[in-house]
């Protein structure tokens, strides 16, 4: 599947329709490229998704009103959304082991 490499803006985040309708397997991961805990969480979450291809990883920014995070009651960041065909499945808040990652991921 695919992964976004920066934190989509606002203006290229999917909107909230559109990632309801998404198929299959998606990670959202709601963050910044400034934040110490997003960053920090990138070694754990390269490692867990390197053994589930199957999961499509969006990097979304988020922000003060920024919507698809407020719709996801996003709070702290990174926060990981889980989805399956657009409806939440599972949802990790600030990770920092690939194991807790991983496990989330094996929700299929």
């Amino acid at each position: 599947m695919s992964t976004t490499q920066h934190y989509l803006s606002e203006t290229e985040a999917p909107a909230r329709a559109e990632v309801d309708a998404l198929a299959g397997l998606t990670l959202l991961e709601f963050g910044t490229d400034w934040c110490g805990h997003c960053r920090a969480a990138q070694p754990a979450l390269a490692e867990a998704l390197s053994k589930h291809p199957q999961w499509r990883h969006l990097k979304v920014e988020d922000g003060p009103g920024r919507p698809l995070g407020r719709s996801y009651r996003v709070k702290l960041w990174p926060t990981l959304v889980l989805l399956r065909d657009g409806q939440e499945v599972a949802r990790l808040v600030r990770p920092t082991q690939a194991a807790d990652i991983t496990a989330a991921l094996n929700v299929t």
